[in-house]
């Protein structure tokens, strides 16, 4: 199994409303994608700076489906919330496999 994380960092000011937008649009959009089984999102606790980072995980079966999904689905929804939140928040990918 594959879990894709993508962990964003964000301005205090944001928080909330990306929150809100991850919970109710993007992650249920990334799921109707059919790519992936199931997600999670959490947040890191352990700020040094007062700040607000969060971990958007979702697992899938394989590193094809993972491939397929960033060829396909990924451009569009990364758009969306490029458009939405620019210059509020960075981000970075993990692709980790699960051994147990």
């Amino acid at each position: 199994m594959i879990l894709y994380n993508v962990t964003s960092s964000l301005e205090p000011a944001a928080a909330e409303a990306w929150v809100t937008y991850m919970r109710e649009v993007h992650m249920p959009e990334v799921m109707a994608s059919g790519f992936f089984i199931k997600n999670q999102l959490l947040r890191l606790l352990n700020e040094e700076d007062g700040g607000f980072t969060y971990a958007a995980q979702y697992y899938c079966l394989s590193l094809e489906q993972l491939d397929a999904y960033q060829e396909h689905v990924a451009p569009a929804l990364r758009a969306d919330i490029e458009s939405r939140f620019a210059g509020q928040y960075v981000s970075f990918r993990t692709v980790l496999e699960v051994i147990e």
